[in-house]
């Protein structure tokens, strides 16, 4: 420990697995806890001046931790701070980083506020929702993120991007690509509307509000996708065999429409039944499922590999069962990512934030193309 005490609260080698949903990995060497942007900035100033890498680690909820743990900085940014400012039949809501995501989200819908609703029962906290752009049951946060404020990480700086220069995409943007590590997200500022909410867009919520035989309300669709949430063990509850969890593991993969279409061929070459759900996703590509590529690959839901496995409610989200270690996570990450490259020609992208290894994702999950070549032609065209 620095023999100089900080101005902030600074703790050494402290585990991570307990401050993550997935409740895997080692230990950080350092661990700080920031209240305030002052005690922020000096804790990135600490950091400079002790040649350390830093992250951010808020509720943990997308995140796998190496079990050699991190060996540098983890800061914990707890500004929870709330405010709005009412703009015709528009509010603008500023919400420190620190603050629980569903608790923004519950707080808005009491208050007749729409734009978020479908994000409801979402892990996290607010920091994390510019990422990778957090989205559910057909909304995503940047539909209603107008500002992100942060500090860079190299000078301390105060930031402030438009939500235009962020980078948003399907599950990226830009501080998640290209700017990742550079900046600290401290604060969100979202534009949401007074009254009804938006048409649903996506089919098994719209499917369910419409059983109520009533006019969907912000409550009702809350209540409604926390419900679906639960009925997949995507809400944390200590009473869930399948709470240790990263959520979502994979995201759906977006190809080439020609890519789905050789798929869709292999699907049916091996005598499978129905068609694959496709979704547009604009420019000549298709977003697909990955949890039914997943499952059409032969990984059922409660398939495992040692302590890892997949839930038995989503195969989308991979599991502690129980005692798990990083490495056993990566093995069945790696085993399924290969199935489904060997069943379907698709490449899946891992969505958790992998902290701590000695190599990067794509050379720790193996790359499935080389993999291949070994066994040799996969389908038609590959």
């Amino acid at each position: 420990m620095p023999s100089v005490k900080p101005p902030f609260e600074l703790q050494e080698n402290v585990s991570l697995a307990p401050l993550t949903t997935l409740e895997v990995g080692g230990a950080t060497r350092y661990m700080a806890q920031c209240r305030d942007l002052r005690e922020l900035q000096a804790a990135l100033e600490w950091a400079q001046d002790h040649r350390l890498p830093v992250f951010t680690l808020g509720g943990g909820s997308n995140l796998l931790v190496a079990d050699e743990g991190f060996n540098g900085l983890t800061v914990r940014y707890l500004e929870d701070t709330w405010s709005h400012q009412e703009d015709g039949e528009d509010v603008v809501l500023r919400l420190g980083a620190g603050v629980v995501w569903d608790r923004a989200v519950q707080l808005s819908v009491e208050r007749g506020w729409a734009g978020i609703e479908c994000l409801s029962g979402i892990p996290g906290w607010v920091g994390a929702a510019p990422l990778q752009n957090i989205g559910a049951y057909g909304q995503e946060v940047a539909e209603s993120l107008t500002a992100v404020e942060g500090l860079e990480v190299a000078s301390g700086r105060a930031m402030r991007w438009p939500a235009a220069d962020c980078g948003f995409g399907y599950r990226s943007s830009f501080f998640k690509g290209c700017w990742r590590g550079q900046y600290l997200i401290t604060n969100v500022e979202l534009r949401l509307r007074r009254g009804a909410p938006r048409p649903i867009r996506y089919g098994e919520l719209a499917r369910r509000l419409e059983a109520l035989d009533e006019v969907p309300s912000l409550e009702a669709i809350r209540r409604t996708v926390l419900s679906i949430r639960a009925s997949k063990s995507m809400l944390l509850s200590d009473d869930d065999e399948n709470r240790r969890s990263a959520g979502s593991f994979f995201v759906n993969p977006e190809v080439p429409r020609s890519l789905a279409a050789a798929a869709q061929k292999a699907w049916a070459g091996r005598g499978g039944e129905g068609e694959m759900p496709t979704f547009e996703a604009g420019g000549g590509r298709v977003k697909l499922s990955a949890a039914w590529l997943i499952e059409r690959a032969g990984f059922e839901r409660g398939y495992g590999l040692g302590a890892a496995g997949l839930s038995s409610r989503h195969t989308l989200a991979l599991v502690n069962r129980g005692g798990a270690r990083a490495a056993e996570i990566v093995a069945l990450a790696r085993e399924i990512r290969a199935g489904v490259y060997r069943a379907f020609g698709v490449r899946l992208v891992p969505e958790p934030h992998f902290l701590g290894f000695a190599v990067g994702v794509d050379k720790l999950l193996g790359n499935p193309e080389e993999a291949q070549k070994a066994v040799g032609p996969m389908i038609d065209g590959s």
